[in-house]
């Protein structure tokens, strides 16, 4: 059986910071599913890059070897070309966003292959019910949550029905209920002949896909810091209590959040889980200060003071070097507490380069430093801060939380990665109504009618801490 898609020998270097691949060779037969593993920055996206034609087409640097894509080299080949071959979802959906509605951004790229417009609309019916996309039809995607963004560019791929489909990081900001559906659906996409290449960290997902083939790259491993090497917390305070009173927020004619109060006092690691687009982003914008919203949210009595990393880190990125966007505008920098910053949250290597030039979970990381240069005095608010994490640094961020939570920072993170909020304080699972569930992980993994109303379900790999191990600052 030909190959679908062949890679011989790829050797790729970025013109910037002289990271990349080494000499990389693959080979994917129809039908065939592949995941490409390995730790955040080893090259994946690159790699997906190179396999679809964007390198050398759209990213100038140094390469060599070959790639073939249904017998067209790509290197040779007009990138429009390659697309009738090659579909690739990036890593952030929002960058591959280009029409005004959900409906248009999915018949873009019909339109673009000269279907009819009976095929059109037939595709777009069924795509728009394949991926729950249904009500969201006339929405603009730049309103979308994280989650429903990714879902979009997934359904606006997959409905071009290419040979080859090259996903990064497909999952990293879906439900367990909707990452599961889309795990389902790769697995009837590779039935039908579809070559899937799928570069991920949520592994265990995808061992449910038939025959699934794992190619790992190499790449730079973080050494998981033990918590004492977390004892330069750049805060140290008195534990503040934080309340929250009829917290009600509407978008675009759209009441997102509604009366919602609940109070948390520092000390406390808080995660908040829900479906994609209930609200996870919406609740931390309100208490960062930076969403329109009804009701009162105040901590011992005054405004709080938050640091926000964002879900899509590109927003707050826009320095030249990493070096610059840490150090951005402080006029006194601690530059022992940067020095520390680089280090732990592996960013040393990095320094000169361009911050959006990063994978995502770099990208995420750099932001998290910003903030902690700042010194929020009452802690940090952490939108999906596992999207582009490996294990080592999901373990690094979980005790960084646990430094800032003991020297009496509130730490609160949303996430669809429910072993990262097992290792939290206190689970909260807000569903469309409002809160579903509160309480230690240990209680809230194993109320299984809780986690049925909020439409969702506990992995079977999702390890239950023990309870005495999760019960530290429960408000």
């Amino acid at each position: 059986m030909t190959n679908l898609l062949l890679a011989d020998g790829i050797a790729y270097r970025y013109p910037q910071d002289n990271h990349g691949l080494n000499n990389i060779s693959l080979a994917i037969r129809p039908g065939e599913s592949v995941l490409v593993a390995g730790p955040s920055g080893c090259g994946k996206s690159t790699l997906a890059r190179c396999l679809t034609g964007l390198i050398p087409h759209l990213y100038r640097g140094t390469l060599r070897g070959n790639v073939w894509l249904n017998s067209l080299h790509t290197f040779q080949v007009p990138l429009w070309q390659l697309a009738e071959q090659a579909g690739l979802v990036f890593q952030n959906p929002a960058a591959q966003m280009l029409a005004q509605s959900v409906e248009e951004e999915i018949v873009f790229g019909l339109e673009n292959l000269g279907l009819p417009p009976s095929a059109i609309h037939e595709r777009l019916e069924a795509t728009l019910v394949l991926f729950g996309l249904q009500e969201l039809r006339t929405r603009s995607p730049q309103t979308l949550s994280g989650g429903e963004q990714q879902k979009l560019a997934l359904a606006a791929i997959t409905a071009r029905q290419p040979p080859v489909l090259v996903l990064d990081e497909p999952l990293s900001m879906l439900d367990t209920g909707t990452a599961t559906e889309l795990v389902g659906h790769l697995s009837d996409l590779a039935c039908s002949g579809t070559a899937v290449v799928i570069c991920e960290h949520r592994e265990e997902y995808l061992h449910a896909i038939p025959e699934l083939r794992t190619f790992r790259l190499d790449g730079p491993m973080l050494q998981a810091p033990s918590m004492s090497d977390f004892d330069f917390c750049p805060i140290e305070t008195s534990a503040a209590q934080l309340a929250v009173s009829g917290l009600s927020v509407q978008l675009g004619g759209r009441m997102i959040l509604h009366d919602l109060s609940f109070s948390a006092r520092g000390g406390q690691v808080i995660a908040v889980v829900g479906r994609n687009g209930v609200g996870k982003t919406t609740l931390l914008r309100a208490l960062a200060g930076i969403q329109k919203r009804k009701g009162d949210i105040t901590l011992d009595g005054d405004l709080p003071d938050f640091g926000m990393v964002f879900q899509n880190a590109d927003l707050q990125l826009f320095n030249a070097t990493v070096r610059d966007e840490i150090l951005y505008r402080l006029p006194e920098p601690d530059m022992a507490l940067y020095a520390w910053l680089l280090e732990a949250l592996g960013l040393a290597r990095y320094e000169a380069t361009p911050p959006l030039l990063l994978s995502e979970g770099e990208k995420k990381r750099v932001a998290l430093a910003t903030v902690l240069m700042r010194r929020p005095r009452h802690g940090l608010l952490l939108d999906e801060p596992a999207l582009g994490q490996d294990a080592a640094h999901k373990t690094m961020l979980i005790r960084l939380s646990r430094a800032l939570a003991k020297s009496g920072q509130l730490v609160i993170l949303t996430t669809h990665d429910l072993t990262l909020a097992a290792q939290a304080d206190r689970l909260i699972l807000l569903g469309p109504e409002g809160f579903v569930a509160d309480g230690p992980p240990a209680e809230i993994l194993v109320d299984n009618a809780a986690w049925t109303r909020l439409g969702l379900s506990v992995p079977p790999w999702v390890k239950v801490p023990q309870p005495e191990a999760n019960n530290r600052g429960q408000s």
